[in-house]
């Protein structure tokens, strides 16, 4: 068995996130914390969750050539710190939970990377779970909707897509990608 870069990706609510508790389960990844210079939302812990940084900080650390991807949106940075996905990659698989832009720009620095696509099973849907959120006001929740029209346009460039309509289901087609791609010679 080999280990792999699985990235989670999706518009803003389809479900990511408990997805990528649910794979964690398995005790099989390491996740690797992505940084960005957005407040936390509650119950996020720095270092576990995110690490916090101030914009400065960020962009003194692009500079330095510290993300093997990042992207700007919503008015906040957000990057992948390079080292420690090279250096857990040695030990196990690592899992990276990204939107669309910073998945397809992370394919260009690791091209063997796993890009799977979650989607929604309609807009309605996808509405409905931002809504139920809590962590956006109206404004946010629209900008995000907006932006996941052009999110759903890319899900072609993605090696896998999951519709994300039955979480068990989901579930069980993101494990066996992930069975098939650790077992691929």
């Amino acid at each position: 068995m080999r280990n792999i870069l699985v990235v989670l990706s999706g518009p803003s609510g389809v479900g990511k996130g408990t997805m990528k508790e649910r794979l964690m389960q398995r005790g099989e990844f390491v996740f690797s914390v992505s940084c960005t210079t957005r407040e936390p939302r509650p119950g996020e812990r720095e270092g576990v969750d995110y690490f916090f940084l101030t914009r400065e900080e960020f962009e003194r650390r692009i500079g330095e050539d510290f993300f093997l991807e990042y992207d700007e949106h919503f008015g906040f940075y957000y990057g992948t710190p390079r080292g420690f996905v090279e250096a857990k990659l040695k030990e196990s698989s690592v899992l990276l939970d990204l939107d669309v832009v910073g998945a397809l720009n992370l394919r260009k620095n690791f091209p063997s990377a796993i890009l799977v696509f979650l989607a929604p099973p309609d807009p309605a849907a996808l509405k409905a779970r931002l809504e139920a959120r809590g962590a956006e006001d109206a404004k946010q929740i629209e900008g995000r909707l907006a932006r996941a029209d052009f999110e759903l346009s890319k899900q072609g460039e993605f090696d896998y897509v999951i519709v994300n309509d039955d979480r068990d289901r989901a579930e069980a087609e993101l494990k066996a990608i992930v069975t098939k791609e650790e077992n691929r010679e």
